[in-house]
């Protein structure tokens, strides 16, 4: 029988904590409460400021205001080191094992029992049995980490936290990687530390966990408090209502038009991040078809395997009615599709080379003169046409990129393919890390491409972008689309309803 919130000991206290970065403010003011023996699930839309609030908890990053409170008395937590001391530790989503050494090496790393100034094995050996013991995990300490299945990873990283005597214990979507049966044997294991009094704060897009294991919940929205729901309260529509509910900005650029031929058409494909799962749709000359999910959905896997950046395991791709391989992204190239990345800095440009020169990267081969040459006047003609025609704000297109904005940085991006006259725009996350001027431009952009009768595919997510931007909507989740949305049936509730795994209910409302 789970104790009551209000009957629980206090442990854990956030007053009004705001965190800043240039540009955005992660945190404003936000408040969390952890009592003692208690599993609080902390939920939220990708961007919400869960991540944050946990870095500043685990000693990660330090707020700019606010403070955190342990057993009633302010703390700084300054360092990874102070959190553990007072007994806070976290679980990253990637788990962060070193896997080339043994269990017991792991779970005491950094913090080994010596013996005469020398490493005392017999002891890591004794005492990590018994933490193994204490998260149900029957391995011997000496197992090399490699040879672990993910869900016993799991465990062992549960079991160092506990070596640190934890008495909070923060998980990042802790079952995005596990398999049903691991994910169950986590959930055993996190009830029991319940019983046993140590505090779990659960981060998770997967509404079912939360309902099964939360005994609260904190809803985050847009870097700020959005509500509470007690044990009696939590159903997954009430966190639905809490996690959506915002209202659309005015600046989506979009008028009325109808859409062409099918460009793209997609047929049975399968990713191999998601191999079980295929996926079929499709998309017009003059459409915009938005994709949304939540972390893990297999959004970017799908894009990066249509522009031939990683194989599909099976399916067809189309392209004007034309069965096209994409063993690469030069196959993708010359059948007319462009993909602005995620990681603009990571995959998009080469930041120590100019405007110039990165709008010319994509059409090297197309625009190359005889002998392999490269045709520095097309180079120079593209260049000056995007800079114009994009509104990039730079000195002159000898500028090196990095020393531009993240929006004019991704203009560049943009301006690369458009030079390319694609058939078929990807864009993944377009108008990340970028200020709400240089977002409207983007959005403005994308209109008038879909009037020019460019097909754009774009994965967003933000809610407000992919309402206010989608002709019609995919909704993926783990891998799967679970439905598509238009006209009066794309709401924020349904999206999210859809996003979550909630078909009967997106269907329904």
């Amino acid at each position: 029988m789970t104790a009551s919130a209000s009957s629980l000991a206090q442990l854990l206290e956030v007053r009004h904590v705001t965190k800043r970065f240039p540009g955005v403010t992660a945190l404003s003011s936000v408040s969390l409460m952890l009592g003692t023996g208690e599993v609080l699930a902390l939920i939220g839309e990708n961007g919400a400021g869960k991540s944050t609030l946990m870095k500043i908890l685990a000693g990660v990053q330090e707020p700019d205001e606010g403070e955190l409170l342990i057993d009633g008395r302010i703390e700084r937590v300054d360092s990874v080191q102070t959190a553990q001391r007072l007994g806070i530790a976290l679980i990253h989503q990637e788990l962060n094992l070193s896997d080339n050494l043994d269990v017991g090496a792991n779970i005491f790393l950094g913090r080994e029992p010596l013996k005469r100034g020398f490493i005392d094995r017999q002891k890591i050996r004794e005492d990590s049995t018994t933490l193994l013991k204490r998260v149900g995990l029957d391995v011997s300490p000496d197992t090399i980490v490699n040879r672990l299945p993910i869900g016993q990873q799991q465990l062992v990283e549960i079991a160092r936290a506990l070596s640190i005597n934890a008495r909070v214990l923060i998980m990042d979507e802790p079952t995005s990687s596990l398999s049903t049966h691991e994910a169950e044997r986590l959930f055993e294991v996190v009830k029991d530390l319940r019983q046993k009094g140590v505090s779990v704060i659960y981060i998770s897009h997967r509404l079912g966990e939360v309902r099964e294991l939360a005994d609260r919940v904190t809803v985050f929205r847009d870097g700020r408090n959005a509500g509470d729901l007690s044990r009696e309260e939590i159903t997954h529509d009430r966190m639905v209502q809490l996690m959506v509910g915002r209202d659309i900005s005015q600046f989506y650029a979009r008028k009325p038009h109808k859409a062409g031929d099918v460009v793209l058409q997609v047929d049975g494909l399968r990713t191999q991040a998601h191999p079980d799962h295929a996926l079929s749709f499709s998309v017009r000359s003059g459409e915009v078809v938005g994709v949304a999910g939540l972390v893990g959905a297999g959004r970017t896997e799908m894009l990066n395997v249509l522009f031939g950046v990683d194989p599909a395991v099976a399916g067809v791709i189309q392209v004007d009615g034309k069965l096209c391989r994409m063993s690469s992204p030069r196959d993708a190239i010359a059948a007319g599709l462009a993909l602005v990345p995620e990681d603009r800095k990571q995959q998009g440009l080469v930041l120590e080379m100019t405007v110039r020169t990165n709008i010319g990267l994509a059409g090297l081969k197309k625009n190359q003169k005889a002998g392999g040459f490269l045709n520095d006047a097309q180079e120079g003609r593209d260049s000056a046409a995007m800079i114009e025609k994009l509104r990039i704000k730079t000195p002159n297109e000898r500028q090196i990129v990095q020393y531009l904005s993240g929006g004019n940085q991704q203009k560049v991006v943009l301006g690369k393919w458009l030079s390319m006259q694609p058939k078929v725009l990807l864009l993944d996350e377009p108008t990340r890390g970028i200020d709400i001027g240089a977002k409207q431009e983007i959005y403005l952009l994308m209109e008038e491409l879909a009037e020019q009768g460019v097909a754009i595919l774009f994965v967003s997510s933000e809610m407000e972008e992919i309402l206010g931007m989608s002709d019609r909507t995919l909704v993926m989740h783990e891998g799967r689309i679970t439905g598509e949305l238009q006209g009066e049936e794309l709401s924020e509730e349904a999206v999210m309803q859809l996003a979550t795994g909630n078909v009967a209910a997106a269907v329904a409302g």
